[in-house]
């Protein structure tokens, strides 16, 4: 797994996706810090949180669609499929890698935690518990772009398709709120991806919103294995 991680995070800098990644993520990020914090004079960044969740629907697509589409563009998959290595460590080094660039992006709300101490007071907790619900945020959302990226050799199709997933999954509040039957709506309410977030960021820390992340990246990175175990022996 230490090869293909190490691989991978050389080749986000040689193509330079992870300069172009964290500069979008860095510029839009810091727009809504000076204008919703500095200009105001504020020291909650709930604001600039809801943001980065939002920008991590268009970016981590963008940041996870080569990772397997470009394997398969440049038939350079039956390599890894008989590399003496197991399906899992090459899923998993490719995915820690990607969540690597994610974690570095993430790190700015520390630095923009820093700069509000500087003129006031911070809450220190709130801000970590935004960062730690960010991560995991991420860490399920790189998943599934992982998983999309397996089903095609097309980067932009990959790109696409994790856009529109990550999607759905932000869009299943809207969808409950449509449907009438309790049942149905409880269940889409307990998929909802923003209103765990949106917790974290009030500051309520929820352990079953940690295992749902968490369960939610372990799950799509199974399903990627399994595509890959599929290949094998076909």
């Amino acid at each position: 797994m230490g090869a293909i991680y190490r691989r991978e995070i050389g080749a986000f800098f040689t193509s330079s996706i992870a300069y172009v990644f964290l500069a979008v993520f860095f510029i839009i990020t810091g727009f809504f810090f000076t204008l919703g914090n500095v200009a105001s004079a504020s020291s909650n960044l709930s604001q600039v949180f809801t943001v980065m969740f939002i920008i991590s629907i268009l970016l981590i697509p963008i940041l996870t669609m080569r990772l397997f589409s470009e394997e398969k563009k440049q038939k350079t998959e039956q390599g890894l499929l008989t590399a003496p290595v197991s399906l899992t460590s090459i899923v998993l080094g490719k995915y820690f890698a990607a969540l690597t660039i994610f974690l570095i992006a993430v790190s700015i709300a520390l630095i923009y935690g820093f700069i509000l101490s500087i003129f006031g007071t911070v809450a220190w907790m709130t801000l970590l518990s935004n960062c730690l619900a960010m991560i995991l945020v991420g860490a399920a959302f790189i998943a599934v772009g992982l998983f999309v990226s397996s089903l095609t050799e097309n980067q932009i199709a990959a790109a696409v398709g994790g856009i529109v997933f990550l999607l759905l999954f932000f869009l299943i509040d809207l969808l409950a709120s449509f449907i009438r039957v309790p049942w149905i709506q409880s269940v889409l309410y307990e998929l909802s991806f923003y209103s765990r977030y949106y917790e974290f960021t009030c500051g309520i820390f929820n352990l079953s919103s940690v295992l749902f992340y968490l369960s939610t990246a372990v799950l799509f990175n199974f399903f990627t294995v399994r595509v890959f175990e599929k290949r094998r022996w076909s």
